[in-house]
């Protein structure tokens, strides 16, 4: 999921001034954060949230306590790998982080992947839909 210069585009925002684009899109990636969390969590119990927020959090205590009781050798995982390779330039707490935060998701919403793209797609029609309105605020 890429919100950049190509997103725009094809939502027929290109044309937003320049020093905006930067801005409507880090508005876009928050309201789609938001809204793919409130997906996410329908269905999860009280506990699944906190152990997953205590994760997306980066606390360190919890990481640690979910990778040794649900992927002891996460190290050896192609998707660890991938991850690190990725992110070669953080330091190993981002790594586990982020490896941590998919591998829970893999396992208690395998369907995230779908909910992502259910909700940027839903959220690509409400800004077609008003974009004559965000080109007018622009200008």
């Amino acid at each position: 999921m890429q919100l950049d210069e190509t997103f725009l585009d094809e939502v027929g925002l290109s044309g937003l001034p320049d020093d905006q684009k930067q801005a409507f899109l880090q508005h876009t990636y928050e309201q789609l954060n938001v809204q793919v969390g409130n997906k996410l969590s329908e269905g999860l119990s009280n506990e699944q949230m906190v152990e997953f927020e205590s994760i997306i959090d980066r606390r360190e205590d919890a990481i640690e306590r979910w990778l040794n009781n649900n992927a002891p050798d996460f190290s050896s995982d192609p998707l660890f790998q991938r991850i690190s390779r990725a992110l070669s330039d953080n330091p190993g707490s981002v790594q586990r982080a982020e490896y941590a935060a998919t591998k829970w998701l893999e396992i208690n919403r395998p369907d995230y992947r779908n909910v992502v793209v259910s909700v940027l797609d839903e959220l690509k029609k409400e800004i077609v839909q008003n974009r004559d309105t965000i080109l007018g605020q622009a200008n």
